[in-house]
């Protein structure tokens, strides 16, 4: 393992044993430290999505596009903040932690024996929102990671997500879309992040007036399980609750070839994740490229991967 590697390994252990023994509000107010701190060394990641926000926000002048990229890293910090504490919450302050709006398109698809495939973009907190559904609902769920590197980092998020009560699968080859349908086809809930996906089988779809890809294999469970599709939509707000919206299930189309109803269906989940990050811009938590012209052509983006490729 390289020196980069161990010292990224070593800091992510440091926020898992140490963040998680501080006072919640201490907790918070370096995370907001932190924030304001990587915001004024305008970084690499600051300015990226400072660009994707301008997308977001076509009209928002140069101050308001800089205070939205001060409360996009101050939000993308909380959600680190909330990440290293989870495990040594009580199950009364993840119960507490989150609200969710239309929860019953959830409930009534898996009370009617059906899988359900839950999408979601990178908004807000999805791990605590995945602990609430463990812990204050008792529905256990089945998730894919991301290989990271180190491995000794890939276990430690395994470990993490594991510890909240989600079955976690590799993001390995194709093994993981087998073992997702078989858990839908039993009547499961499976939950991926959705709304990137550079890589050659992703689906392009229209977002924010340009075309980006997203993975496929949202689209694709549900067609080949009977499952619901379901996109997800979450943010903050100034109270220390999380909020969410449970979007209706999308209609796989009745005619079409495989390839063309993936494409409806993604397209239909990119349209919902733009609405809730419209909404709450500040949340969104994307800093990287997304859209295919901000990509490096000469570098084609990254390898192509599993359509359910998950996140870190």
């Amino acid at each position: 393992m390289s020196a980069r590697d161990t010292l990224t390994d070593a800091l992510y252990g440091l926020g898992w044993s140490t963040v998680k023994r501080l006072p919640e509000p201490m907790a918070m107010r370096l995370g907001n430290t932190v924030a304001d701190l990587a915001w004024r060394k305008r970084g690499k990641g600051v300015l990226r999505l400072e660009s994707n926000l301008a997308r977001v926000v076509p009209d928002a002048s140069p101050q308001r596009l800089a205070e939205l990229s001060r409360a996009g890293m101050r939000s993308y910090l909380r959600y680190w903040m909330e990440s290293f504490r989870l495990p040594a919450w009580s199950a009364e302050r993840v119960g507490t932690g989150f609200e969710a709006k239309d929860l019953h398109f959830l409930t009534d698809g898996l009370a009617a024996g059906k899988g359900v495939v839950l999408a979601l973009p990178h908004l807000a907190n999805w791990d605590l929102a995945g602990a609430w559904l463990t812990t204050r609902l008792g529905i256990p769920f089945t998730t894919v990671a991301e290989r990271l590197k180190p491995e000794t980092l890939y276990d430690r998020f395994v470990a993490y997500r594991a510890g909240l009560g989600m079955e976690v699968l590799p993001h390995t080859g194709g093994s993981a879309f087998g073992a997702l349908a078989r858990r839908l086809r039993d009547g499961g809930l499976v939950c991926l992040v959705a709304d990137r996906d550079l890589s050659a089988s992703g689906v392009e779809v229209s977002f924010f007036g340009d075309t980006a890809r997203m993975p496929a294999g949202p689209a694709l469970l549900a067609q080949q399980t009977g499952a619901l599709l379901m996109p997800v939509t979450l943010w903050y707000d100034d109270s220390p609750v999380m909020r969410g919206r449970v979007h209706p299930p999308i209609e796989v189309p009745e005619s079409g070839t495989r390839a063309e109803k993936t494409s409806v269906m993604t397209q239909a989940l990119a349209d919902a994740f733009a609405s809730g990050i419209a909404d709450h811009p500040e949340d969104w938590h994307m800093l990287q490229r997304l859209w295919l012209k901000d990509l490096d052509p000469a570098k084609g983006g990254p390898a192509a991967s599993d359509p359910t490729k998950g996140t870190p």
